[in-house]
């Protein structure tokens, strides 16, 4: 925009996430160590770059594709904030809730059901109708073998039972590098997950909470996902598998505008909680769709350069906001990360 001035010119170093098209940056591992800028301050950043943007806008609405991607790309921090501040109450000795409300029991998760489908050559990746982030496209056919599909999320109750099984105990149920990592962070239950006497509890957004046998587990790396679903006799779907199955399913779910900021339990029949609740884990590797090419700039380093060693999860959780997450969204996080709202829903060959 012809005259504007920088709000601060150490913002662009400050504020830099990881593009290196854009310059030097302040190291990732220091940035908790920054308690300024303020609050007031970063207020007033923020205003007055949208009064820039709104000028600059009305002279070049070429430019609506690039804020429409800062948009959504701002809807995924609104998500991992909520991640972020759950996980920093948590590892305070006073456990303070985000906020406080009653607790009440989501009831008891209905049987799972085994939903299959066919054989056949589908479409997967996105239309061309609406937005979509770049790693979803483009459309492409994939053949798909016979499956069935867990008509629900797996839940705490049933994961308690791989723990008393000795789950976490069993080496030939895990992947090497998941094992070294059950060994090497002593884990025994899911992230969150507390022993109180002979019960568990669970930290949430609103405080520890008694642990619901009915609500889908979360807070899983993929390895621990890995092999329950092994031990359950069963593997995880592949992302393409997943979203066969979702095609065509309701966009509606426990999103962040619901308030829960917790997965609830499934209701009704048929093939359930696709979208919200929590992320869900798939066997496939993120890398890219055939003919993909990543654009040119800083742009293009928004997901192309982190395909590589990271699994896909799809359909959203508690904390998405809604209209952010479509049966084509792929999400993405590396096999260890158990701090965001992942959990699984189970798959077998037909």
């Amino acid at each position: 925009l012809d005259g504007y001035e920088v709000f601060d010119p150490m913002f662009g170093y400050l504020f830099n996430s990881y593009y290196e098209a854009v310059g030097v940056r302040h190291p990732r591992p220091k940035r908790g160590l920054i308690s300024r800028p303020s609050v007031n301050d970063i207020s007033m950043y923020r205003n007055y770059v949208d009064e820039a943007m709104l000028v600059y806008l009305a002279d070049s609405p070429a430019r609506l594709d690039l804020v429409e991607l800062g948009l959504h790309h701002e809807q995924q921090h609104q998500e991992l904030l909520l991640m972020d501040i759950k996980h920093v109450l948590s590892v305070n000795p006073l456990r303070p809730a985000y906020r406080n409300r009653p607790i009440l029991p989501t009831g008891s998760a209905p049987t799972m059901e085994w939903i299959g489908h066919e054989r056949g050559v589908q479409t997967v990746g996105h239309n061309g109708h609406g937005f979509g982030f770049d790693n979803e496209f483009p459309s492409h056919d994939v053949l798909s073998q016979p499956f069935e599909l867990g008509s629900r999320l797996v839940t705490a109750g049933e994961w308690l039972e791989f723990i008393a099984d000795g789950g976490y105990d069993s080496a030939e149920l895990w992947l090497s590098d998941g094992w070294n990592a059950v060994q090497r962070h002593e884990w025994d239950a899911p992230l969150y997950w507390r022993r109180d006497g002979d019960d568990w509890e669970v930290f949430s957004l609103d405080g520890p909470r008694p642990l619901d046998p009915a609500d889908p587990v979360c807070h899983t790396s993929f390895y621990e996902a890995d092999a329950y679903a092994r031990w359950a006799g069963a593997r995880l779907p592949t992302e393409f598998e997943w979203e066969i199955a979702a095609a065509g399913a309701d966009a509606a779910g426990n999103l962040l505008e619901g308030g829960e900021l917790h997965p609830l339990s499934a209701s009704g029949g048929g093939l359930t909680q696709l979208i919200g609740d929590t992320w869900e884990w798939t066997s496939s590797s993120y890398s890219p769709y055939p003919g993909y090419e990543p654009a040119a700039g800083a742009v293009g380093e928004y997901n192309g350069k982190f395909m590589i060693n990271q699994q896909v999860l799809r359909g959203g959780c508690a904390f998405t906001p809604p209209g952010h997450v479509r049966t084509t969204y792929r999400n993405f996080f590396f096999p260890p990360m158990r701090w965001q709202m992942s959990g699984l829903r189970l798959c077998r060959d037909a």
